[in-house]
């Protein structure tokens, strides 16, 4: 099973993007794939994939209940399949307050001397629900910031694919996440591999490819450099879907570097897929 999550302390780097692209080349390979959106933007996968949802009903069941062990029905109950087949656990509005509910749940803890991890509550969830008997991946996009959503992500998935801008403030995000890993690994006693860092926005200029040498001989895995392609990103926002679908629905015709990045994700997601020991069963031309 191949677990991860794209997680990067810089914005606008396309993390979204990036989780839901290798959700659908996944998929597109013919595995089961599952989407989890912890992400308290309204800029989210479950935005991005556009599903008929409404994130701010107090009501509906949703993560957060799950988390705090008050579900209102099965766990299997809150995906929504969307493009390609993908099961997507959408975001809610109560992640915001997700940091103050699992305070409250491990002092309710502590008072009848039980024991309580705020961190370990998605991975509780997912094992509970027999999610490995179901899914080949499991993607989880988080909030970038430290913090329990984030925690949570990463103690489930134990795996992340880091997008990354080549710039000065992009290498400094890197070694910012490289810190804030090796920080939870030490306190939970969990260990988080970087499966993959994805460059994206690149150009080839000097600097870049200066920044680019150093990560790869600081013994970050790079397999693939995406360029700069900022007309097909803000397309598949608009039209609300990933950048296979975009290119073959709604480009009038086809561009050999949108192309060229489709081969470049599907090549990552296959990477990644080897590295979980994954073979994929079919490959959608």
């Amino acid at each position: 099973m191949l677990t991860y999550a794209p997680v990067s302390e810089a914005g606008g780097v396309g993390k979204t993007t990036t989780a839901a692209t290798l959700a659908a080349s996944h998929a597109r390979a013919g595995h089961d794939v599952l989407v989890i959106d912890m992400d308290t933007q309204n800029g989210s996968l479950t935005y991005f994939f556009g599903p008929d949802y409404d994130r701010g009903d107090p009501n509906v069941d949703n993560l957060v209940r799950h988390l705090v062990g008050r579900p209102k029905g099965d766990f299997h109950d809150l995906a929504i399949e969307v493009e390609g087949g993908i099961d997507l656990i959408p975001s809610h509005n109560m992640l915001e307050d997700l940091h103050e509910f699992l305070l409250n749940e491990k002092q309710q803890a502590e008072n009848f001397g039980e024991s309580y991890s705020m961190y370990h509550q998605l991975h509780r969830v997912l094992r509970e629900a027999n999610v490995r008997d179901e899914y080949d991946v499991v993607i989880v996009d988080s909030a970038g910031k430290a913090g329990p959503i984030l925690y949570n992500a990463l103690v489930a998935v134990r795996n992340v694919v880091i997008p990354f801008e080549a710039t000065a403030k992009g290498q400094e995000s890197i070694e910012g996440l490289d810190d804030l890993v090796d920080g939870l690994e030490q306190s939970i006693n969990v260990d988080v591999g970087v499966l993959s860092v994805l460059p994206i926005g690149y150009k080839d200029t000097r600097d870049q490819r200066e920044i680019l040498s150093e990560l790869r001989e600081s013994g970050f895995p790079v397999p693939v450099v995406v360029g700069e392609r900022g007309s097909l990103m803000e397309g598949c926002w608009k039209q609300q879907c990933t950048p296979y679908t975009y290119v073959e629905e709604h480009r009038d015709r086809k561009r050999d570097y949108e192309l060229e990045t489709l081969d470049q994700f599907d090549e990552l997601a296959r990477h990644l897929e080897r590295e979980a020991g994954l073979e994929a069963p079919e490959v959608t031309a």
